[in-house]
């Protein structure tokens, strides 16, 4: 539980935006007055957020509801990720053998995919939207264990998929450099700046979004909160009957989950659009996403426009932000991962380089559920929070309205409680030890 008053002193950084859309379209999208009073407060307009504040809305079409943000929407991680909506089990989904629980993990992603689907044509949404399914490759022993262990989760679970060689993948990916790979249909590859900012621009009328509006303190109050935050510069509060706390790695900012959290951030860089001639050196296919079998390899996109997205390196970010200097060498990191894979394209520029922050716990679980009186929220979702994010908001939304469903007990059966971190400055040297360790032992898959 949160103490009756907390005050936040460390904020979204503004640092270098994704490069999924121009720097100059990511203004602030909400444009309506502020009102002094809400049935329910959303904190934090990423998927989940946007998720809980559509269906609170749906719900309860005679209630206000407000959607908080402290950056425009699409500043944040939810438009910084490398645009896989997954629908099976991935990264920590994957660890053990309980076939039911992964079952459960499908049955929510597949919600959250068809969801995001609905919403993307009744909205007309632009975010090149592409049900091409995904690869999971490998290129040495690691990852091609990684592989096995995948393609015997999938087996238990009767998913279809295909195995490809060395030259299926490079008909596909212009190059040789994986060994081979598995190809499952069901995940979605969009652009998640473009694809968020549709979802907010298309919320029911009763949401009132206010991005770029930074909260300094939410004060429970009786049975409501007091948040108080700044647009354009300006205080004002705003009382709500009930929160939403859709703030991910932000969550323990407010005092809720303190020390049970680690901010993690992922990095990417993306290309210019290659030209003609080196499309024809390049030699594959466009519009295509891979993700190594082992974990801590590279990530891989070539978007319909002709962009290769490079993204790998992970770091333990404790002020959320990452620095130039940091963002060097994650560059050069990239730089080499592309030669690796197309030696005739090291000169291709990357236009943008840049981090997100997500949350993971150390024992490997998600948080979603009632946090406090009146509030509720979901995080930790350890990397994968397009998909999980989405359901979670809805079903955070639904929870809290007194609803039941089948897919709330598989979201509360594949949640838990974090547990705690040591204390500072030891979590952070340990997580950064941990990492560069696991780096080590993917050095092959980067």
């Amino acid at each position: 539980m949160s103490p009756a008053m907390t005050a936040i002193h460390r904020r979204p950084p503004a640092d270098t935006p994704s490069g999924w859309m121009p720097p100059s379209e990511l203004a602030v999208i909400g444009s309506d007055p502020a009102p002094a009073q809400a049935d329910w407060a959303v904190v934090g307009a990423g998927f989940t957020g946007l998720a809980a504040a559509r269906r609170l809305a749906e719900l309860n079409p005679d209630k206000r509801v407000v959607l908080i943000d402290a950056m425009p929407v699409g500043w944040g991680a939810s438009g910084r990720n490398a645009g896989f909506v997954i629908d099976l089990p991935h990264k920590f989904d994957l660890d053990g053998d309980d076939a039911g629980r992964m079952r459960r993990v499908v049955r929510l992603n597949r919600a959250a995919l068809a969801d995001l689907q609905r919403q993307v044509e009744a909205g007309a949404i632009d975010c090149d939207w592409s049900p091409v399914g995904k690869l999971q490759a490998a290129i040495a022993d690691t990852g091609l264990k990684g592989m096995r262990t995948f393609a015997r989760i999938l087996d238990s679970l009767d998913e279809p998929y295909r195995l490809l060689s060395r030259e299926d993948l490079h008909r596909i990916t212009g190059t040789r450099h994986y060994a081979g790979a598995i190809h499952t249909p069901g995940c979605v590859l969009m652009n998640p700046a473009r694809l968020v900012r549709g979802l907010a621009r298309t919320l029911p009328a009763n949401v009132t979004v206010l991005d770029g509006c930074p909260v300094s303190a939410i004060a429970a109050e009786g049975s409501s909160h007091l948040i108080s935050l700044r647009r354009r510069g300006v205080p004002i509060r705003i009382r709500a009957g009930r929160v939403i706390a859709a703030m991910n790695a932000y969550t323990s900012e407010f005092g809720w989950l303190r020390d049970r959290m680690v901010p993690i951030a992922t990095f990417a860089s993306l290309s210019a659009p290659l030209d003609d001639a080196q499309m024809a050196i390049f030699g594959g296919q466009t519009d295509w996403g891979l993700t190594p079998a082992d974990a801590g390899g590279t990530t891989l996109r070539m978007t319909r426009d002709r962009r290769l997205l490079v993204r790998n390196r992970f770091d333990y970010l404790g002020a959320f932000g990452a620095s130039d200097r940091t963002l060097d060498r994650v560059r050069d990191s990239h730089r080499l991962a592309l030669r690796r894979r197309w030696p005739e394209l090291a000169d291709l520029a990357f236009e943008s380089t840049w981090g997100g922050v997500c949350a993971l716990s150390r024992n490997r679980v998600s948080y979603f559920g009632q946090m406090a009186p009146g509030v509720w929220g979901s995080n930790t979702h350890n990397g994968v929070g397009v998909a999980r994010g989405t359901i979670s908001g809805r079903l955070l939304a639904e929870a809290a309205c007194g609803h039941d469903s089948d897919l709330l007990a598989d979201m509360q059966a594949v949640s838990g409680q974090p547990v705690r971190n040591p204390p500072r400055p030891f979590v952070g040297l340990g997580v950064k030890t941990r990492l560069r360790y696991e780096a080590w032992k993917s050095r092959k898959e980067i």
